[in-house]
């Protein structure tokens, strides 16, 4: 007999189950202490939800945003030739690339290497602290949003691709020198750092305040 109301959907947790982070295999809750309990299958730790996940994102992301600033402002290359040498910013790189005509190249230079960083950190942000005040808002949008998150991660090293590419023709050629500045390094540091916080981050944790009857409806 079917009934007007769907029933709520049992958790795990409600289940008395835990699977493991490895290879995936359930198992159940003991009723003592759970916090050394290891998977009958690789013998690998098991937690409930990932160890300090809500505070080694934090960090990764107030990191992330130290960084972020020098990757902007200081030299991403450095082209030495017999005219004399050049250090050339992102930004100054969009701008060349646009008053020379390259409108599309300019575009997805600008967009993946100083928009996709910075909407990552700003969701990544959003995440964390949405999770902290157990938000019961918006959950399914925002976990689409750590979806999306972790896609575009990928293209946030475009930068780093492009002068690896320059530097090889260039070599090749002998017409100049071009070297990594060091917002080179600064950029890398902050698409790992960005990528290790979307790692830590825990997804489940955005669904936990339904299941906790004693939370108040924050956001």
């Amino acid at each position: 007999m079917s009934t007007s109301r769907a029933a709520p959907h049992l958790t795990a947790r409600q289940a008395g189950l835990m699977s493991c982070h490895i290879c995936g295999q359930l198992a159940h809750l003991p009723d003592g202490d759970s916090h050394h309990l290891r998977c009958p299958r690789c013998n690998a730790p098991m937690h409930m939800r990932k160890p300090a996940s809500i505070s080694t994102t934090w960090a990764l992301i107030l990191a992330a945003v130290l960084l972020y600033v020098p990757a902007n402002l200081l030299p991403m290359m450095v082209t030495t030739s017999l005219l004399g040498s050049q250090e050339d910013t992102i930004m100054s790189g969009v701008v060349f690339l646009w008053q020379s005509g390259s409108w599309p190249l300019a575009a997805v230079v600008f967009f993946a290497s100083v928009m996709v960083p910075l909407l990552k950190i700003i969701a990544l942000i959003y995440l964390t602290a949405s999770v902290q005040r157990r938000s019961r808002q918006n959950l399914l949008q925002r976990t689409r949003l750590y979806r999306m998150v972790e896609f575009v991660g990928r293209w946030s090293m475009l930068d780093i691709y492009v002068i690896t590419i320059l530097v090889a023709l260039v070599h090749f050629q002998g017409l100049a020198i071009i070297q990594a500045g060091p917002a080179a390094v600064a950029f890398g540091a902050v698409v790992v750092l960005t990528m290790f916080a979307a790692m830590s981050f825990d997804p489940r944790l955005i669904w936990d305040p339904l299941t906790d009857t004693d939370a108040p409806d924050h956001d």
